[in-house]
């Protein structure tokens, strides 16, 4: 195995137990065993686990964006555009394994004590409502249009993991519809 397809290895199998578990129950020994590598290869790739951790959220950061971008690029105007995010939230409420945001996720366990993991989630929504804003600025609307949307998407996010349903990204979708309608007649 090379450097990178071992420290790929760690990552992903890192991102899947944090997400399935929580990030401060998984051990580095239980990742060591689950990624297969012995603990001496784990800390040469990672010295902490802090680092693993930026590690997982820089994987969660392209995933989405990539993913989000994706969905986007099969829409056509920029009202299309921006509720294909919500469309994209429909297809990963039903994924086997969905807990939500691992972003709100990590924030809520991690958040309160570590700086890095607060600013690695911060850059990651502000991004993300910078991308709207972008749209939202093509569509000709207000630029507010872009943290309702936002906001919308972070609240289906956490309201599909707790109910354990897809529904929201519907019910977000439906609102979003009204937003930006009402947005663009005010405008």
């Amino acid at each position: 195995m090379t450097s990178e397809s071992v420290a790929e290895t760690i990552v992903n199998t890192a991102d899947r137990l944090y997400y399935e578990r929580g990030i401060t129950a998984v051990g580095m020994a239980e990742l060591r065993d689950e990624a297969g590598v012995s603990l001496r290869r784990l800390y040469s790739e990672f010295p902490a686990k802090d680092a693993i951790v930026r590690a997982v959220l820089e994987k969660r950061h392209l995933q989405w964006s990539d993913g989000v971008e994706a969905r986007m690029s099969e829409a056509g105007t920029p009202r299309e555009r921006l509720l294909a995010v919500y469309d994209y939230l429909a297809d990963w409420f039903c994924e086997d394994g969905f807990r939500g945001c691992g972003f709100i996720n990590a924030f809520g366990e991690l958040g309160g004590e570590d700086a890095e993991v607060r600013r690695i989630v911060r850059e990651h929504k502000e991004s993300f409502q910078r991308r709207l804003a972008e749209i939202v600025d093509d569509l000709g609307a207000p630029t507010l249009l872009a943290a309702q949307l936002a906001l919308l998407a972070e609240g289906a996010q956490t309201t599909a993991a707790i109910a354990g349903s897809g529904e929201a990204a519907g019910q977000a979708r439906a609102a979003a519809e009204v937003l930006i309608d009402h947005a663009l007649s005010a405008a």
